[in-house]
């Protein structure tokens, strides 16, 4: 990098602080600083949406992927996100954003008390924490390359900037901020493809020197039980669609920014155009990997650069080293200002989210007694925040060995507790009988027999934890659900500790459960059938398409 590059990045550094600064005056309170004040604009929500899922872990591990590990096969994953937006535009945001709530995890002490509130929301807190771990891991590998620093002193770089960042700025600069970094991004991602399809000769000739293999999109034969194919078709549609059910519609890294909209139509409209746009988008940056695979065949010296003196080769680094490396001065701090933007967009919000559940479902329902004024809500909320960053700072530390590519290793991490957290909410909304005591057992079991495929079964595909976890958590949490009533009816259990358990047939949770008149319980203004129409016929185009990027290579 030379002094352009550097003057291109401290200005987007400088510029983004200044943004929260300014955007922070207006915060009173913890509802300003965790939702906007519910003022945020459904497009700038959906924009926002799509930048903290497109983060480093997708321009580092996605390219690194496509070069090392599945080649294309990774696109099937996107098959499941229009299907998944469905899901949870009918069974799960509507019934989150009714309730006024800030952390997600307050519907489900609505419905079953606070045990199981409390559970998932530590549950959340860790885990969301160790993945994103990996993010400031991801770039942090790229500042060590760029400047020549100790990895250490990278992590701070990133850790200690954003921390002081989202200190100041709350949701809203989160979203707007996000806006202005998806630019950023896809300006950075469109350059670097350009550039490598010009290097290796053309877009005919990158197909040609990509591996025929490599460039499969649609993988039909393979089941992921064992046969070697963890990739396959099946188990990236459902285990996708249940990953992304779950991330999109029950994480409140993803939840919290549609509960800052203005109303239940605005909230369902942010995920539509996600469900929308997000393809382009991940289409654009696995080319990258494509082109990049592709000089790797017309110049094999190319794997001496991300070869470490172990000689081991991080493909993590494929897109940073080929950047600095055949990229001209300007476009280089442009794209690595794109990566610094995309891991600051995953960064700010989870570490947002992160403090946003410890205050709700942590200090302010078991800790402080009495409300909080104004003035101490935002000073409580900051302080948390910068602890978050702290954590995820220390987490990094830890997770670089995990797989080959870093969006492998967040998937893995995440796929664990998916299924167990989408089917403790899909219980809430969608039956009567399930209780919080009965719950909190599925729960138990649905993770502990992820964990077990994991350490024992490892030939299972990953992918099939979200839909393992799901049923396991589903199935199990019903019935002792059930016999859990048994036992209290049989036992005389004080009335007390049955509405503690908050069963549903001791308080009106009708409100609280799926319906089928659903534009009467929302009060709708938009036909929404449309639009889920829309993302089904939106499936099949994505299918078409897959299968003509298929035929370049031939």
């Amino acid at each position: 990098m030379n002094d352009l590059d550097w003057f291109i990045f401290i200005g987007y550094m400088i510029g983004m602080v200044a943004l929260a600064v300014y955007l922070g005056k207006s915060q009173k309170n913890e509802k300003d600083y965790y939702v906007g004040g519910n003022n945020i604009n459904y497009w700038a929500i959906g924009i926002s949406t799509m930048a903290t899922q497109c983060s480093t872990n997708s321009l580092l591990g996605a390219p690194a992927f496509v070069i090392s590990v599945g080649g294309l096969l990774w696109l099937q994953y996107e098959l499941a996100v229009p299907l998944a937006m469905i899901a949870v535009m009918v069974l799960l945001l509507p019934f989150f954003r009714k309730q006024s709530i800030i952390s997600v995890y307050e519907y489900l002490e609505k419905r079953f008390g606070p045990g199981t509130r409390t559970l998932l929301s530590v549950l959340f807190q860790f885990l969301r924490a160790f993945s994103t771990g990996v993010t400031v891991y991801g770039i942090s590998i790229v500042l060590q390359h760029i400047i020549g620093i100790p990895f250490w002193i990278a992590v701070l770089c990133l850790g200690v900037t954003t921390v002081i960042y989202d200190f100041f700025g709350g949701m809203k600069a989160v979203v707007y901020s996000d806006v202005i970094q998806m630019i950023i991004l896809y300006m950075g991602i469109v350059f670097c493809l350009y550039y490598a399809i010009g290097l290796v000769g053309g877009w005919n000739e990158m197909w040609q020197l990509f591996p025929s293999d490599m460039a499969k999109t649609i993988d039909l034969k393979g089941h992921g039980f064992g046969d070697g194919k963890t990739f396959a078709f099946w188990p990236m549609l459902f285990g996708g669609l249940f990953l992304y059910v779950s991330y999109y519609g029950c994480d409140q890294t993803q939840v919290q920014r549609e509960l800052s909209s203005k109303n239940v139509d605005d909230t369902n409209m942010s995920l539509f155009l996600n469900g929308i746009f997000r393809f382009p988008l991940v289409i654009t940056y696995c080319f990258i990997g494509v082109a990049i695979g592709a000089y790797m065949v017309k110049n094999p010296n190319f794997i001496n650069l991300i070869t470490n003196s172990s000689g081991a080769v991080n493909y993590n680094l494929a897109v940073p080293v080929f950047v600095l490396n055949y990229l001209p001065h300007g476009i280089i701090g442009l794209v690595i200002v794109a990566l610094f933007a995309a891991a600051m967009s995953s960064l700010d919000s989870t570490i947002n989210s992160l403090s946003a559940v410890t205050i709700r479902d942590i200090i302010e329902r078991f800790w402080i007694k009495g409300s909080l004024d104004e003035k101490r809500q935002l000073l409580w909320s900051r302080l948390t925040t910068v602890f978050w960053g702290g954590m995820c700072i220390v987490f990094s530390f830890f997770v670089g060995n995990i797989s080959k590519s870093i969006i492998e290793s967040i998937n893995k991490i995440g796929s664990l507790a998916n299924g167990p957290i989408l089917a403790t909410f899909l219980l809430a909304i969608l039956t009567r009988r399930a209780t919080g005591k009965g719950t909190v057992v599925g729960i138990i079991a649905g993770f502990c027999a992820n964990f077990y495929l994991w350490t024992a079964h490892p030939e299972i595909s990953w992918l099939w934890w979200n839909v393992s976890g799901c049923f396991i958590t589903f199935t199990v949490g019903y019935y002792a659900s059930i016999i859990f009533n048994l036992e209290f009816n049989f036992s005389g259990v004080n009335e007390q500790f049955i509405k503690y358990s908050a069963e549903g047939e001791n308080k009106n949770i009708d409100d609280l459960l799926f319906s089928s008149n659903a534009k009467k319980q929302f009060n709708y203004k938009k036909n929404w059938p449309k639009y889920y129409a829309i993302l089904a016929g939106y499936f099949i185009l994505m299918i078409i398409v897959l299968k003509i990027i298929e035929g370049f290579s031939r």
